[in-house]
C-alpha cells in the first residue's frame, strides 16, 4: 500500500478534481438546444403513439361497423380508452406552442353538445340560448340550417364534420369531431348524474336502430378524421416540422409554460375544481364514457415526463435525454429535488383517484353533492396540481424567465365566486 503524503495528497484530489469538474459540469447542465431537441423527440413519439392506438381504434370501429354487437361495441370502447392513454400525456406539449394549441380544438375539444349529433334523452331538453343547433341532430337530418344558410348533409363525410359542423355558428360546444365525438358515438349519454354508470348505448344503434347507417357513417367519418389529424401533428413535430421549429424559436419557456398552464389552468382549474365546486357530472372531461380519472391521471403523467426528460412509450421502450430537470438542477438541486417530490406527490393522488374510480366509483361519483370523502380526495389531486404549479414558478423565477412565460389561469381558482353569478 502506498502512502501519499499531506502535500502529495492534496495536489492529486486538485489534479482529480479539474480533470472530473468539466464533465460532472457537462452532466448537470445539459445545452438548451440538447434539453429542446430530447423534449421534441418526446413529442415525436407521443403523437406517434397516438397515431397507432388510434388507428388500432379505426380498425374496431370499422369492425363494429361490419358486425355490431356486444363483443364489437365493448371492444371499439376498450381501444378508445387505450387510445386516451398517450394522447393525453402529450397534452403538456400544447401551451406556449401555437402550433400544437391551434390544432387541439380538431381532436380533444370538449364540452360538446351531443345534440348536434345524434339523438338525446327528453331531459336534455329541446333548446338552448346559446346554440341553435342544440338538438339539430345531423344524424337523422339530412338538411339542416346554420346561420340562416340550409345545409346538405345528405352524405356524411369528413369534409362535412371538419368544414361545416366543428363550431358550426361560432359556437364552441358545438363539437363534431375528436375523441369526444367519438366517445358519445360509442357510449351515449350518461344519465346517471353523479350516480353509478357511464353511458350505455346498445349496438343495436349500429344494426337495426333507425338511422344506423348515418350513424355508422359519421362514426367512420370522426376517425378517419381523427387520424388524419394525428399524422398532421406527427408531421409537425419531425425534425423540419413547424412545431419543433416554433420551440426551437420559443425555448425552454415553452417546456414551463406547458407544464404550469396544462397544470393549473386547465386540469387543476377548468377540468377538475370547476366540476367540484358545482357538483355538476357534465363538467366531467370524459362524461360518456366515465374515463375522465384516467385522462387526469395521464396529464398529471405528462407534465412529469416533460420535466424529467423521459417518456414510456406504448410498446414500453422509453425515449429520454437531457431534460429541464438537469437545467435546474444545475443552478438549485434542492429546486430540482422539491419539484420532483411534487410531480410524485400529484401523481400519487391522482392514482387515490384512479384507484377509488376503478373500486367502483366514477369520478363523477367522486364529485357529488354529498360525497365529502369522495370530494376530498379530488381535492388533494387539485391541491397536487397547484402545489406543482408554485415549484415550476419557482423555476420560471430561477431561470429568469417571468417575461417570456405566461401560466393560465382560471377564475374556478382564483375567482371562485364567479362560477356562481
Amino acid at each position: 500500500m502506498v502512502l501519499l503524503g499531506r502535500r502529495a495528497l492534496r495536489s492529486f484530489v486538485i489534479a482529480l478534481s479539474l480533470s472530473v469538474s468539466p464533465i460532472a459540469a457537462l452532466a448537470q447542465a445539459p445545452a438548451d438546444a440538447d434539453v429542446l431537441s430530447n423534449y421534441a423527440d418526446i413529442a415525436l413519439a407521443g403523437y406517434e403513439d397516438s397515431l397507432l392506438t388510434a388507428q388500432a381504434l379505426d380498425q374496431a370501429i370499422d369492425a363494429l361497423i361490419a358486425d355490431p354487437g356486444e363483443a364489437t361495441l365493448t371492444a371499439a370502447r376498450e381501444a378508445w380508452k387505450a387510445a386516451r392513454v398517450p394522447y393525453q400525456q402529450t397534452e403538456a406539449f400544447r401551451f406556449g406552442n401555437p402550433i400544437v394549441d391551434e390544432w387541439e380544438g380538431k381532436v380533444n375539444a370538449w364540452p360538446l353538445d351531443e345534440g348536434l349529433i345524434d339523438y338525446v334523452d327528453a331531459s336534455y331538453g329541446t333548446e338552448s340560448d346559446s346554440n341553435a343547433l342544440y338538438v339539430a341532430n345531423v344524424i337523422a337530418n339530412p338538411n339542416i340550417t346554420i346561420d340562416g344558410a340550409e345545409l346538405d348533409a345528405s352524405e356524411i363525410t369528413p369534409a362535412l364534420l371538419q368544414d361545416n359542423l366543428q363550431e358550426a355558428a361560432g359556437v364552441e360546444s358545438n363539437v363534431a369531431t375528436g375523441y369526444h365525438a367519438i366517445e358519445f358515438l360509442l357510449w351515449g349519454q350518461d344519465l346517471n348524474g353523479t350516480g353509478p354508470g357511464a353511458g350505455e348505448r346498445p349496438f343495436t344503434d349500429y344494426s337495426t336502430a333507425e338511422h344506423a347507417d348515418r350513424r355508422a357513417a359519421y362514426l367512420k367519418a370522426a376517425s378517419s378524421l381523427l387520424l388524419d389529424d394525428l399524422e398532421e401533428m406527427v408531421s409537425n413535430w419531425e425534425s423540419d416540422g413547424a412545431a419543433r421549429a416554433a420551440l426551437e424559436e420559443q425555448g425552454i419557456s415553452t417546456i414551463l409554460t406547458g407544464m404550469g398552464s396544462l397544470s393549473f389552468g386547465e386540469v387543476a382549474g377548468e377540468r377538475m375544481k370547476l366540476g367540484l365546486l358545482l357538483h355538476d357530472p357534465e363538467e366531467e372531461h370524459d362524461c360518456f364514457s366515465d374515463n375522465t380519472h384516467m385522462s387526469h391521471f395521464n396529464d398529471a403523467i405528462g407534465v412529469q415526463n416533460v420535466y424529467l426528460g423521459k417518456y414510456t412509450r406504448v410498446d414500453g421502450s422509453v425515449v429520454e435525454g437531457p431534460s429541464l430537470s438537469q437545467v435546474i438542477a444545475a443552478k438549485d438541486e434542492a429546486l430540482d429535488s422539491e419539484i420532483k417530490g411534487l410531480l410524485d406527490d400529484t401523481v400519487a393522488k391522482m392514482n387515490v383517484m384512479v384507484e377509488r374510480a376503478e373500486g367502483g366509483e366514477a369520478y363523477d361519483q367522486q364529485i357529488g353533492e354529498g360525497n365529502t370523502e369522495g370530494n376530498a380526495v379530488v381535492q388533494g389531486a387539485i391541491d397536487g396540481l397547484i402545489a406543482q404549479t408554485r415549484g415550476i414558478e419557482r423555476a420560471v423565477a430561477l431561470l429568469e424567465l417571468q417575461d417570456a412565460v405566461t401560466i393560465e389561469d382560471s377564475d374556478s381558482l382564483s375567482n371562485p365566486d364567479a362560477v356562481f353569478e
